[in-house]
């Protein structure tokens, strides 16, 4: 159990919900819209509406029924145990399999800097670095976490606000307007086209329901937290991606890398633009903190209830799950290391990808459970207002998943259907715990700590190690240039 002292308040919980929905998403989402025009400024408008629906849903659910595990304790509540299994290890596999996109982009973000990250060996061991030391933050507590996301979400808001603000000054409303729909579809076609982008922008909604655990008086702070972050995030969604549109010409920002900075560096320079890219691979980084807490934070909720592993339930003396932050960890390390050739890392993008639409499925479910978990808990204004609301965000997620990849939903839902199969080792496992009168979860040792700290150092010296032998040019010297200098200072 977390200590009062070291749960997170209303504003890093807020911070939490923004941060990760933004994290990279809003940082590509101009080039990514480009390819459909600045009419996706409509889409904007319709996509906060689910967005919004969305919040509202989670906010209630919280102050209904207060537990931990966001979408995965709504769905246990309101449709049994089957249901809340299932929604926990496709929403727990989404995370773990999306939050090696997350460093992948944030150390992207940084290659102008340290030119040595494109090479894949040293990309590779940076990221491993990262995710070690983002959970080696999280084992020392949420609170830590909160102050990471928190710096790091404020470093991201910065291009991003300005942008959004200033950037208007800049605007050319015939660039804008030069781009409004290139898609070579009609209006309404391209406008289901931006749905199916704009809605990733605000994956994340459920952050601090699914936190709540760790925030304090969950009931009052998460239904602000949440309903104020998704606001924070949609004004600076549109209001920046509308403003890059009128600033960089349609043809350009299509095949932009990086179009919050180009955007700043036509208006400002190359070194603004070196700032907007330290920004947001801050942004990148910090986020992959917040999603970490997450999925530590909804694995021990289905391992606390018997439908989980219970090495997931065990705390250490912080009341964190180490031990299955240690696990994720390791599962991360090796998705890193099986996609450092292009070729699978093109693959693993289409795994990224089933990821999310697998995220939508916890959605649907939590929308629909609204009307269940409240029939008792809301006089029937209330309870038929809810019910409309959940209605909206579930027929939007729907709507989100039919304009998918056809062949990656397919394979998304497959998994879906093969969780029947693994739920009968958590249904043995609940058996045992009932027959055996055996508590769930227990301590992690000390060494789990001390384990993933020197993995941490040992990749982030590797990457150092090995950037400095293979590098002979730019910013980072090679071994054999440092003998030189010292025998250079020898003659002297």
């Amino acid at each position: 159990m977390i200590n009062e002292d070291n749960k997170i308040g209303v504003v890093p919980a807020t911070l939490l919900v923004a941060g990760n929905m933004m994290g990279s998403g809003v940082f590509m989402l101009p080039a990514n819209l480009a390819a459909i025009g600045s009419i996706a400024v409509i889409g904007w408008l319709v996509t906060i509406v689910g967005a919004i629906a969305l919040a509202l849903v989670f906010s209630k659910l919280t102050q209904i029924y207060t537990a931990a595990g966001g979408p995965y304790a709504y769905a246990r509540k309101a449709f049994g145990d089957y249901m809340g299994y299932q929604t926990n290890l496709v929403y727990w596999l989404a995370n773990v399999v999306g939050n090696v996109a997350l460093v992948v982009a944030g150390l992207g973000y940084l290659t102008p800097f340290f030119p040595s990250l494109s090479d894949p060996l040293v990309m590779a061991l940076g990221q491993i670095g990262i995710i070690w030391l983002l959970v080696y933050a999280n084992i020392l507590g949420p609170k830590m976490v909160g102050r990471i996301q928190s710096v790091t979400t404020m470093l991201a808001l910065i291009p991003i606000i300005g942008v959004a603000l200033l950037g208007w000054f800049w605007f050319h409303p015939q660039t804008f307007m030069d781009g409004w729909n290139v898609s070579g579809s009609g209006n309404m076609s391209a406008l289901a086209m931006t749905l199916n982008f704009t809605l990733w922008a605000f994956i994340g909604v459920e952050s601090a329901s699914v936190s709540t655990a760790v925030v304090r008086d969950p009931a009052q702070n998460v239904p602000i937290a949440t309903v104020v972050g998704v606001l924070l995030a949609a004004a600076c969604y549109i209001l920046s991606s509308s403003a890059i549109m009128g600033i960089i010409p349609n043809k350009e920002l299509i095949v932009s890398a990086a179009p919050f900075s180009d955007a700043v560096t036509m208006a400002l320079g190359p070194a603004a633009g070196k700032i907007v890219a330290f920004c947001a691979a801050a942004g990148c980084l910090g986020s992959l903190g917040g999603w970490t807490l997450l999925v530590g934070q909804t694995a021990q909720a289905a391992a606390d209830d018997g439908l989980f592993g219970n090495v997931f339930a065990k705390v250490n003396n912080r009341g964190v799950p180490s031990a299955g932050l240690a696990i994720v960890a390791a599962l991360m390390t090796l998705q890193v290391l099986a996609t450092m050739s292009p070729t699978a890392s093109e693959q693993f993008g289409k795994v990224a990808s089933v990821a999310v639409i697998m995220t939508l499925l916890p959605y649907i479910y939590s929308s629909v459970a609204i009307k269940i978990l409240g029939r008792d808990k809301m006089n029937r204004h209330q309870l038929t207002f809810y019910t409309i609301v959940g209605l909206i965000a579930a027929v939007y997620c729907m709507i989100a998943m039919i304009g998918s990849d056809a062949e990656q939903t397919r394979w998304a839902l497959m998994f879906v259907i093969s969780t029947i199969i693994f739920y009968e080792l958590a249904v043995n496992r609940k058996l045992d715990i009932k027959e055996q009168n055996v508590r769930p979860g227990g301590c992690v040792p000390c060494w789990v700590r001390h384990l993933t700290l020197i993995v941490t150092v040992a990749a982030l010296a590797a990457m150092f190690w090995v950037s400095v032998g293979r590098h002979d040019q730019g910013e980072l010297r090679t071994r054999g240039s440092y003998h030189r200098i010292v025998q250079d200072l020898k003659n002297l």
